[in-house]
């Protein structure tokens, strides 16, 4: 711990204070979540179908407006959207705590939607761009903040939980106003190049930029590419979930070993990114450590995909390990294959924009991998279904796994064709943003 403080501290104040801000972001945000369809199924005696509306309407305004959070941010500075969006989740999680009507509800849930897609490209360019040459390591010593937080809010919720939901929300809004005053007064202001370039010549239209965007066919390969990463690491919280409570049933121990999924995934995160991205960096070019974190993340399955072979115990010890041991192993390998991809994952966008129109870039990216992330656990669901009625219960794990080495070779190709590298310094920013 000693020793990521240091590391922390070698940067310059806005980088840390925007790593302590995503912790923060995080903890207010995953001490509510979780708890909200219970909230709104059970407190509120809501039907299925309406919590389901609910909790899509946020997934949708977030994913959906992530382009024009990033092009706002790019325009207009990011510490305006960052503190903006921090105010947008104050509100929204105040108002989940203080109403029971449809459409309040819809408009708090689609309120804490926009919130994250105005910060989070505007985050991702602002520490992007003050950590300089030093991008990969910053962004491993982000996911350390960022999975820290993942990890501690469910648990703070389950205590204010357990005493009122209300109270739940209303502490999470406290965190995101105090998170609001704390932009104000100590973010400096950050405005991108491009939006000083925009100011000295006029610059170009959003849509124009857009199209810009769309022209650059590396960027979207690699977009496309990358999709698969976040598909398999949402896992963790579908298929591996399922599959500890189809073994292991919905009672204390299931729960349990639940829980041991979101925490050895999590605190392996922790304990190993930093030192996972520095080695990583002394032995492999970005696009070769991207390649090996997408291949392991595709292996993560295999221990799932072995247990099919192995005879289920009715009951006792063994039936316990089988619905344990293989679950958690596969969200070990896939923290592992996410801590190696993600720092040069996120150095990679910004190579690929030319250092142009960051944060829509970003933006942009985080649209494509929503929607392919929709798409994926709709047919990890079917996989599961058809699974259980054909008797064929590798079947999940067997498509998973492909996913995973097939992404892993997209991004092969993209490496050793050279689609990866920077664009040229020299071409127009119509051609490489």
């Amino acid at each position: 711990m000693k020793g990521l403080l240091t590391q922390v501290r070698s940067y310059e104040g806005s980088v840390q204070l925007l790593m302590v801000n995503q912790f923060t972001i995080n903890l207010g945000f995953y001490m509510l979540m979780p708890y909200l369809a219970a909230h709104l199924s059970g407190t509120l005696g809501l039907a299925g179908w309406i919590v389901g509306l609910v909790l899509g309407v946020r997934n949708f305004s977030q994913q959906g407006m992530f382009l024009v959070g990033g092009t706002l941010a790019d325009r207009l500075g990011y510490k305006p959207l960052i503190v903006a969006g921090c105010v947008l989740r104050t509100l929204g999680f105040a108002t989940l705590a203080l109403v029971d009507s449809l459409p309040a509800l819809l408009a708090a849930s689609a309120a804490t939607g926009l919130a994250g897609a105005l910060f989070n490209p505007a985050v991702r360019a602002y520490l992007a761009a003050d950590a300089g040459e030093r991008r990969v390591e910053a962004f491993a010593l982000f996911n350390v903040f960022y999975q820290a937080g993942i990890l501690l809010g469910p648990l703070a919720g389950m205590v204010l939980t357990g005493v009122d939901f209300r109270i739940t929300c209303l502490v999470s809004a406290g965190i995101f106003a105090l998170l609001s005053v704390v932009q104000i007064r100590a973010l400096p202001a950050r405005r991108s190049e491009d939006a000083k370039r925009q100011d000295a010549h006029a610059g170009q239209g959003v849509l124009a930029q857009w199209r810009g965007i769309l022209a650059n066919r590396p960027f979207l390969l690699f977009s496309i590419a990358m999709i698969g990463s976040y598909v398999l690491s949402f896992q963790v919280y579908l298929a591996l979930p399922l599959e500890v409570r189809r073994l292991g049933g919905d009672g204390e121990f299931g729960t349990a070993a639940v829980a041991m999924l979101f925490a050895v995934s999590g605190l392996t995160t922790i304990l190993g990114q930093t030192r996972v991205t520095a080695w990583c960096k002394a032995r492999y070019e970005p696009g070769q450590a991207l390649v090996r974190g997408l291949a392991a993340m595709g292996l993560a399955f295999v221990p799932l995909l072995l247990a099919t072979a192995v005879p289920v115990p009715e009951s006792g010890i063994g039936l316990w390990l089988l619905a344990a041991v293989p679950p958690t192993l596969a969200a070990l390998l896939l923290a592992i294959g996410t801590m190696i991809a993600y720092p040069f994952e996120m150095d990679t966008i910004v190579r690929l924009s030319g250092d142009r129109l960051v944060a829509t870039h970003y933006g942009l990216y985080n649209t494509i991998c929503g929607i392919g992330i929709t798409v994926g656990n709709l047919g990890t669901g079917a996989a599961l279904d058809a699974a259980r009625a054909a008797g064929m219960p590798a079947l999940p794990w067997i498509t998973l796994c492909a996913l995973g080495l097939a992404c892993a070779s997209a991004l092969y190709g993209l490496h050793r064709t050279g689609r990866l590298a920077a664009p040229p310094a020299s071409e127009p920013l119509a051609a490489t943003v």
